[in-house]
């Protein structure tokens, strides 16, 4: 339970990338990918390498997400930003 609340977390916050522009790497779709990865990552390592079950579930473990759905985030863009900078010009 505590996986899906990582999940929906990290979805959520992916919602917001339409505010920022498009240099993430691989997109909005790369953006998807490093936000839900950063999320579940993030909200394993905090809960000692274990995924809540459904009694151990509560608001705080959806919230654990955030933090590495922003990191995630950052790395997709960091990577898209370096990427572009050394793209031959056309």
């Amino acid at each position: 339970m505590g996986m899906l609340a990582w999940v929906m977390m990290g979805l959520a916050i992916w919602h917001f990338t339409i505010f920022l522009p498009d240099r993430f790497w691989g997109g909005i779709v790369g953006a998807f990918i490093g936000a839900l990865i950063g999320a579940v990552v993030f909200g394993f390592v905090v809960n000692g390498f274990s995924v809540p079950g459904t009694h151990e579930t509560h608001l705080v473990t959806a919230l654990e997400g955030i933090p590495g759905a922003l990191l995630g985030l950052a790395v997709v863009y960091a990577e898209g930003i370096r990427r572009e900078r050394f793209e031959p010009a056309l």
